[in-house]
């Protein structure tokens, strides 16, 4: 179970930033419809150097499906970087933008939306692997499910009050939209860290 327990973190971790990918791309698309045509050339690039980034990124998750904790590791610096590109792309794009408040508004709810779904997805899963450990270490993984939960209300609470003030430059909202990542990430870690110290003492 504790190889089992990394490994979910791993996955939880990417598949985090892949529905992240997946909004902002999502988010994208609908905006290059609605584009004229001079700005339609910098969306549509913009959308297709984000999808190869996103591919990028899932090939090398899939390579990495079926490794071992220590493979995972190395793997997860390899897949940070491709995140960084990804959101290093996105913040590119709107600074050099100008005012694209709409696109940012509609880009930053989708993503903290994406991020909402990950942590409740997340603690889903754990729930799920908790009840098949013995109930020696019980009142340990309920506390970790607890606070996930904790961690995942406030997240949320924070993203929605930024949702709502609507004006924030993308840095802002970029900037909160790590903060809760880093949360989650810290959160997914303590989780399945309790889950495997269960595991191993029962």
């Amino acid at each position: 179970m504790s190889q089992q327990s990394s490994m979910h973190f791993y996955l939880n971790w990417a598949k985090e930033r892949i529905d992240e990918m997946d909004a902002a791309l999502a988010s994208f698309e609908v905006k290059a419809g609605e584009a004229k045509a001079e700005s339609k050339v910098k969306t549509d690039q913009l959308l297709s150097d984000l999808k190869n980034r996103r591919d990028e990124f899932q090939a090398l998750l899939k390579t990495q499906a079926e490794a071992g904790e220590a493979a995972w590791a190395g793997a997860k610096t390899d897949l940070e970087k491709q995140w960084a590109g990804f959101e290093a792309q996105m913040k590119t794009f709107f600074e050099g933008a100008g005012k694209q408040l709409e696109q940012q508004q509609a880009t930053f709810r989708d993503v903290a939306a994406a991020q909402a779904k990950a942590w409740r997805e997340a603690a889903d899963k754990f729930r799920e692997a908790a009840g098949k450990v013995a109930t020696a270490r019980t009142a340990d993984v309920d506390a970790a499910l607890k606070q996930m939960k904790s961690d995942a209300s406030e997240a949320e609470a924070r993203l929605q009050k930024l949702k709502q003030a609507g004006s924030e430059s993308w840095s802002v909202l970029s900037a909160a939209l790590t903060e809760s990542r880093k949360a989650f990430d810290q959160a997914n870690q303590a989780a399945w860290n309790a889950l495997k110290g269960a595991d191993t003492k029962s």
